[in-house]
């Protein structure tokens, strides 16, 4: 089996990812950062995100699997104490996975430049470079609502214990392949309004978001944000593609979700 490890970059998590290598290498898996099978996160779950971005275009031939070397982690959930058990467990078992749903966006821009496309596993936001916000809300291609506010954020159902839970949205269970959209501190009142509650939608439905005035918007796709200039049109789906996780002991999601949130 091929191998890689994505590390925070810290001094711990830099040892433990020297001594995880070590020991696959030891057991003969092979270290390769460009087609790995599984891939190792030793940090957090920023380290994760930044680790499933690497190598969003391999879901299909990779796993991903986390190291926690701070707080808990909602992806990265074995323990530096449990590094032995890990390698034993990847060198020795048979490839498990479970396949989380990811959310495709992708941004249409006025002119010829072509179109950009990218993959999230939490979340994608929009907001706008300065003022008040203002964009039309389309769903399965009619105007649903024209939203005023701070912004938008669209997340995964395992995105949706991220941002989108800080923004009063539903935590939604990954086997339902859906995507929510939550807004920003909206505007409402006698002359503006908007719908209020997050949405979610089918993997059969799609959202796109047309600007009204301003073309230029802030985008953040996970932990990454650029500014994106002319925009005609984003759109947000249920990707085809999922990501992998490689299941090694059990740990089911409303379990991952009690010890993030409620657990002492």
């Amino acid at each position: 089996m091929k191998f890689t490890i994505v590390s925070k970059g810290d001094e711990r998590s830099n040892l433990y990812a020297k001594k995880v290598q070590k020991y696959l290498t030891d057991f003969e898996l092979i270290y390769d950062e460009d087609e790995p099978e599984i891939v190792i996160s030793i940090g957090g779950d920023g380290t994760l995100l930044a680790a499933f971005q690497q190598y969003c275009h391999h879901l299909k031939d990779t796993a991903f699997v986390g190291i926690h070397t701070g707080h808990l982690g909602f992806y990265a959930d074995w323990r530096p104490s449990e590094l032995e058990k890990l390698v034993i467990a990847i060198a020795k078992s048979d490839l498990k996975v479970v396949e989380y749903p990811l959310l495709e966006v992708v941004i249409s821009y006025n002119g010829n430049k072509k179109d950009e496309h990218f993959l999230a596993l939490n979340e994608a936001t929009i907001k706008s470079v300065e003022g008040t916000f203002v964009i039309d809300v389309e769903i399965k291609g009619e105007l649903f609502e024209r939203f005023r506010g701070d912004g938008l954020c669209v997340s995964t159902p395992s995105g949706s214990t991220a941002y989108n839970k800080a923004l009063g949205g539903a935590i939604i269970h990954p086997s339902l392949a859906s995507i929510q959209i939550s807004e920003m501190a909206s505007i409402n009142n006698r002359v503006f309004r908007t719908i209020g509650s997050p949405l979610i939608l089918p993997a059969h439905h799609t959202c796109r978001l047309r600007p009204v005035t301003e073309k230029d918007f802030q985008i953040g796709v996970d932990h990454l944000s650029f500014l994106q200039r002319d925009i005609k049109v984003v759109e947000f789906k249920v990707a085809k593609e999922k990501i992998r996780f490689a299941r090694y002991k059990p740990f089911p999601f409303w379990s991952r979700v009690r010890a993030s949130f409620v657990s002492d």
